[in-house]
């Protein structure tokens, strides 16, 4: 094509998309070799950062890699290398202003890791958002700014497995290379729009929710989808089978959803709604190619649940003795304030639970003079103007 002669910029112009060339990185992976990073560190205010986990592959996820944009520099740290101590680098960085994209998983991940906390973050999907972008993903964001195509290969990839290949340590320092440009020009629209404290707002919110780290496993986890219509051996099924599945998943070091997906579990627990033992059960049930591998265990999962009294199961957390119904005066309210918001959010060109989700809308009606302990301050701005919220 006549197009991949033209200049850089004239294609980008034109609508062509552009392969981007991943830049040069350090891959650091040997005991001792840190150091120039850290070095690097301590010569800048502001880094990039991005993180790749093994979530879709082992039981318990772990950073895998992490990836630096450190002035013009782009380090990726091998965080499963022997020998490599990471506790100077985190120190380091919690001292940083940190360019982030989609920083809610990979803050909760490296809180979860040493209790990491940044100082401060720009992350440039929050930043997509309060501009009311269609597509917030950072390829997307990227080929609609820039032009540039990136592969999205790395996305599902296993980045636990070692050697890391060549393929995926440039995919990940592709992820921190464009992320000042692409903070440079959303601050610009930000800017034009009076947005910016918005946004400053949204990431210290971010970093509080993400210094709690991943929610701690419960007794109640299996109660998962439709379980609240199930009674009887129904239940029992489910909390067996459900413990089952975790028991595999551990063996097996494995998500989960590899050894069966949640409309199994419920299938399998409905059926017992009206089956009387575990052969039958599994008869009516089609476990596809998985049959013969997982059919012995399940078989007796199954037994086991259909042998316990329901009456027997972790109870189902009561409701919180000071929680009280919306009255119908206050369900009134809320659609009013709902009616507000989405008018709002339609006139700023924004996602409506963006300026307050149907949980905080409850809250706002039941005690409206609590909008500020309950939205961000400039949410609770937009709202208070709104006649709903100017009602006595």
């Amino acid at each position: 094509m006549i197009s991949r002669f033209l200049p850089l910029q004239v294609r980008r112009l034109l609508g062509v998309k552009v392969t981007s060339r991943p830049p040069a990185y350090q891959l650091l992976d040997q005991p001792g070799s840190l150091a120039p990073l850290l070095a690097a560190l301590d010569r800048v205010a502001e880094v990039s950062l991005d993180t790749e986990a093994d979530n879709m592959y082992h039981y318990k996820t772990r950073v895998c890699l992490m990836q630096l944009l450190v002035g013009r520099e782009v380090f990726l740290v091998d965080m499963l290398a022997p020998g490599l101590k990471f506790e100077p680098l985190l120190h380091r960085l919690a001292t940083k202003h940190l360019l982030m994209h989609g920083s809610d998983f990979d803050l909760r991940l490296l809180h979860d890791l040493n209790g990491f906390r940044p100082k401060s973050i720009f992350d440039t999907m929050l930043a997509a958002q309060l501009l009311g972008r269609a597509r917030i993903g950072l390829g997307s964001l990227l080929e609609d700014h820039f032009g540039v195509a990136v592969d999205k290969s790395g996305q599902k990839a296993n980045w636990s497995a070692r050697p890391i290949t060549p393929k995926l340590l440039n995919y990940a320092a592709l992820d921190v290379w464009h992320l000042p440009a692409l903070r440079d020009l959303l601050t610009r629209e930000l800017t034009k729009l009076h947005r910016m404290d918005w946004l400053e707002q949204q990431c210290r919110s971010q970093i509080e929710s993400g210094s709690t780290g991943f929610a701690p496993p419960t007794e109640h986890d299996w109660r998962i989808g439709r379980s609240e219509r199930l009674r009887g051996a129904g239940l029992s099924v489910l909390h067996a089978v459900w413990h089952w599945r975790e028991q595999q998943a551990q063996r097996l070091d494995t998500p989960p959803f590899k050894v069966c997906g949640n409309a199994l579990l419920i299938q399998l627990a409905e059926t017992a709604e009206t089956s009387q033992t575990a052969e039958e059960i599994l008869a009516r049930v089609h476990l596809g190619r998985r049959h013969d591998r997982i059919f012995p265990s399940l078989v007796a999962a199954v037994r086991a649940g259909l042998a316990r009294d329901p009456k027997s199961l972790p109870r189902r957390p009561g409701r919180d003795p000071n929680h009280v119904s919306l009255s119908q005066a206050e369900i009134e309210h809320q659609e009013r304030i709902k009616h507000d918001r989405d008018r709002l959010a339609k006139k700023l060109g924004l996602e409506a639970t963006l300026i307050a989700n149907r949980s905080q809308l409850a809250q706002i009606a039941r005690s409206p003079r609590q909008l500020d302990q309950v939205l961000l301050p400039w949410q609770a701005e937009l709202l208070r103007k709104e006649p709903s919220l100017q009602e006595r």
